[in-house]
């Protein structure tokens, strides 16, 4: 970042002394938004970008403009090592077992919960199709 600056101050023709000025005025003003000062007052995270603006010299902040993803997954069923859920496009299945139990335990666990699940989930499509 300091590289940039004196590029910038070198090409504009600033001297040594004008640039440690330029370096001062610089570091004391950054303008914020009056929505991140609202957020920053409540104590809550404001995540954004630091800009310098090459014409006019100030910083600036810009907050992220995030948007919270909509997640509309459905618990179909709850298993006893996992889950199994449904969203619009997808069915998830989760399983976790422990690795202390021997790989053939760990099989004949997993199929089990795999069989109850899709049982679970034929017993929904019947009931849907009622």
């Amino acid at each position: 970042m300091k590289n940039s600056i004196k590029r910038e101050q070198s090409q504009i023709g600033l001297n040594s002394a004008e640039r440690e000025n330029f370096r001062t005025s610089c570091k004391k003003y950054v303008e914020i938004p009056v929505e991140v000062m609202d957020r920053l007052v409540t104590n809550r995270c404001a995540e954004g970008s630091l800009r310098r603006d090459p014409m006019t010299g100030k910083i600036t902040f810009r907050a992220y403009q995030r948007q919270p993803r909509d997640r509309h997954e459905r618990v179909v069923c709850q298993l006893e090592n996992g889950w199994l859920k449904e969203s619009p496009l997808r069915y998830k299945f989760y399983n976790s077992v422990r690795k202390d139990l021997g790989r053939r335990m760990v099989n004949v666990v997993m199929h089990r919960e795999l069989n109850t699940a899709m049982e679970q989930l034929e017993i929904e499509e019947i009931l849907d199709n009622v």
